[in-house]
């Protein structure tokens, strides 16, 4: 039986991998218990040190949906402070992506121990 495999293809790699890059320093620098504002401060100051273009807390659609970053107008990330994300999160940045017509977004959880930022790709991709 012959499988068929499916080529992966990775949204703005070199991007992608920046941003958790930074997630990284914001989780190692500010540790698990800060507040998500602290962690935003941290990222937003390291992307201007990186001439890496963005819009912080801005509006994206006439509905007033508010994205915690948009980077170089072609990527959310989205910022959580909390136990858990849950699927109201996915569906959330899932959303947002549809609304603009993004194709990624990454949703970073800093309270976890271990940083897993998780990549999400508009469905109709």
């Amino acid at each position: 039986m012959a499988s068929i495999k499916k080529k992966l293809t990775i949204i703005y790699p070199m991007l992608s991998y920046k941003i958790v890059g930074i997630c990284f320093d914001a989780h190692n620098e500010l540790g698990r218990y800060s507040r998500e504002r602290k962690y935003g401060d941290f990222i937003a100051k390291t992307l201007k040190k990186e001439g890496i273009d963005f819009k912080r807390e801005c509006t994206i659609s006439d509905t007033g949906n508010i994205v915690d970053f948009l980077i170089q107008d072609k990527l959310i990330l989205e910022l959580k402070s909390t136990r858990i994300i849950t699927k109201n999160d996915y569906y959330q940045i899932q959303r947002y992506l549809h609304i603009t017509g993004i194709k990624l977004g990454i949703i970073v959880n800093f309270r976890s121990e271990y940083l897993q930022p998780k990549r999400v790709v508009r469905k109709d991709q």
